[in-house]
């Protein structure tokens, strides 16, 4: 049974982005998460000082307990961000809050520790497979950067799990088909190695967009990330159309080979910042379709479930389960 320690609570819970950090706390295992609070990390020099800024605004002094969810590769020493100019020193960041520990993970590890407990509600199912949460599961998304990472169940110990994370973003892009080819080829005028990041991502969204509009012969605007989806998600406009095709092919492709290469039978879940703002397109695009795409494999794919998270902060759901689940007794 879970008990509540004075050495756990009062519990703050971040999730770092390259673009927002996202706050929350818990004061009590009954009470949950609480308090949630997301701020774009260019309004402040740091995340001691974004979490100051949130306790003042909550009304805390300090936290006995942390969680950190963080979108790089996690160390021992001073962490930079993969696609923010912050530095995160776990040590120093234990000491502004008052903390006694601290506990940090990937941003993408976070999100794999609540694949298990997330229920129908918190998910739109892209096919007709059926997920599947006691199987090894694993997640990718689309958000500044490409996170993935993996989740598989100890079979000595059930109920219990181990997460699995890596740098998957960084992989070599694969190209599956023709136009995949040539669209690599022509992103590859800007970028000389392109890992699947630089175009499935938001930081790589307009670069796909100049090479879709190298290939099809169309003329590109000037338009960030957030414009692109916007128009081609709507329909209003045949290039970003086109590209938005193209990235949902490439995350099909490369979530295919995710889920082939995990055995992630129980299923693949999307998360991050940009999935989610493009409603039912997702679910008509071609993502279904490449993530099957597989000659030989096709009949072990087709009955792996596919699923956009739509609870809104699944990384600090993950971390406040964890957090739940390792209570120290008294």
């Amino acid at each position: 049974m879970l008990r509540n320690s004075s050495t756990s609570f009062p519990l703050l819970a971040l999730d770092i982005g390259g673009t927002h950090v996202r706050f929350g706390c818990m004061l009590s295992v009954e009470e949950g998460l609480r308090d949630i609070r997301a701020y774009r990390c260019a309004y402040f020099t740091s995340p001691v000082d974004a979490a100051s800024h949130y306790l003042a605004e909550v009304g805390l002094s300090s936290v006995a307990r942390v969680t950190v969810a963080i979108a790089g590769v996690v160390s021992s020493g001073p962490i930079k961000l993969t696609n923010s100019n912050w530095v995160f020193e776990s040590g120093c960041f234990a000491a502004s809050v008052g903390a006694t520990s601290i506990e940090m993970f990937n941003d993408f590890e976070a999100i794999a520790l609540v694949l298990p407990y997330l229920v129908p509600e918190e998910l739109n199912i892209v096919g007709s497979a059926t997920i599947n949460q006691t199987w090894p599961m694993a997640v990718i998304g689309p958000g500044t950067g490409l996170g993935v990472a993996g989740i598989i169940p100890i079979r000595s110990q059930p109920g219990n799990w181990q997460t699995m994370c890596g740098e998957g973003g960084h992989t070599t892009i694969p190209a599956a088909t023709r136009h995949q080819h040539e669209v690599i080829v022509a992103a590859r005028q800007e970028i000389e190695h392109l890992d699947a990041e630089q175009l499935v991502s938001g930081i790589g969204l307009p670069t796909l967009y100049r090479a879709v509009a190298r290939v099809d012969g169309l003329i590109a605007d000037d338009i960030d990330a957030a414009e692109i989806g916007a128009r081609g998600s709507s329909g209003s406009d045949m290039l970003a159309a086109r590209t938005l095709d193209t990235f949902c092919g490439f995350l099909g492709s490369i979530a295919g080979n995710l889920a082939l290469t995990m055995g992630a039978k129980g299923g693949v879940f999307i998360a991050g910042g940009i999935v989610p703002q493009w409603g039912s397109y997702f679910t008509r695009s071609s993502f279904r379709a490449h993530f099957e795409n597989n000659k030989r494999y096709r009949d072990y794919l087709a009955p792996i479930a596919t699923a956009v998270i739509t609870a809104p902060y699944p990384g600090l759901m993950g971390l406040v389960q964890h957090a739940a689940r390792t209570l120290p007794a008294r």
